[in-house]
């Protein structure tokens, strides 16, 4: 049971905030060990530093031990604090760089996998010219399902992201980027694997199990999900390629994702002059935001780079 103290942190120090920052590494890798690697400390390190920060709040955080490391209410609780509280540094810190417009802090960007393999590589030729422009910038990088980055972007916890577009959410702005092709695909072991295109009817093709995405998709894309027999789902396009690559299932694919496994005789696409569709990427930021010249920079990076 914890002992509540009346006023624990009457000033909040340098120390205070470092611990705070591992704290928040500590859950985003969802325990000790996984944030080793992230910290660059040992476990026992940062169990100490758990303790410090416990003792220093007067509250219990998490539980650790055979069950796993989990939060506690309070934990939870501490925890959207702390991220409110190093947002606002950090806007603090890149708000005073903009005055001697020297880039410096952090960039987190969420993106939607898979996007590594467009031939365009818009975003890795801005992160480039972003870096060379300012070599302390600090940049992060999270690979997490569309509605995450929506959601993200939404409460500040990233800058920027890339998602498929589809309906734009009210207090995001979005800004093309890309137009991808995605292919219906099946896997080596599929009984549609070696069946001729033109001897491949649609009833016979709309009856096999498929997978549908779980992100949103504009309305007309939805609709070739629509024709298929969708026994399975996905949150992103990697779990898809998952179950086709298992040669049970069907599904979309984008091209160029799935171009390397059509190199390897792994899959094929069944009637690309018919069963394909075309979607857009865009990027996405929050209306209203703060000035944030790292942001900004990236951005203009990212427009002019085609």
């Amino acid at each position: 049971m914890s002992v509540r103290r009346s006023d624990p942190l009457a000033q909040v120090s340098d120390f205070d905030i470092r611990l705070l920052r591992i704290f928040r590494s500590v859950v985003e890798c969802g325990g000790f060990s996984a944030a080793e690697t992230v910290l660059g400390i040992g476990r026992s390190a940062i169990s100490q530093q758990m303790n410090d920060l416990e003792q220093r709040l007067g509250l219990r955080l998490c539980q650790r031990g055979r069950a796993g490391f989990s939060l506690t209410e309070e934990g939870r609780e501490v925890y959207q604090s702390a991220l409110q509280l190093l947002s606002a540094l950090e806007s603090f810190r890149t708000e005073v760089n903009g005055l001697h417009q020297h880039l410096r802090g952090e960039l987190t960007i969420g993106l939607t996998d898979n996007l590594v393999t467009l031939p365009h590589m818009r975003i890795t030729h801005a992160l480039a010219q972003l870096k060379e422009r300012g070599p302390e910038v600090q940049i992060q990088i999270r690979m997490i399902a569309p509605n995450e980055v929506e959601q993200g972007v939404l409460d500040g916890r990233l800058h920027v992201g890339v998602v498929p577009q589809a309906s734009a959410l009210s207090g995001l702005e979005y800004q093309p980027l890309y137009s991808e092709r995605s292919l219906l695909y099946c896997a080596v072991g599929h009984p549609l694997f070696y069946v001729d295109d033109q001897q491949l009817e649609d009833a016979r093709l709309d009856s096999q199990d498929a997978i549908a995405p779980t992100f949103r998709l504009p309305t007309e894309i939805q609709a070739h999900y629509q024709a298929l027999n969708c026994t399975a789902s996905a949150s992103d396009r990697e779990g898809m390629a998952f179950l086709i690559l298992t040669g049970r299932y069907i599904g979309y694919l984008p091209d160029h994702y799935a171009n390397l496994w059509v190199q390897q005789g792994r899959l094929r696409a069944l009637k690309p002059l018919a069963r394909f569709y075309d979607l857009s990427l865009a990027s996405v930021t929050r209306k209203g935001r703060r000035p944030h010249l790292v942001l900004e920079s990236f951005l203009e990076s990212l427009a002019a780079t085609r």
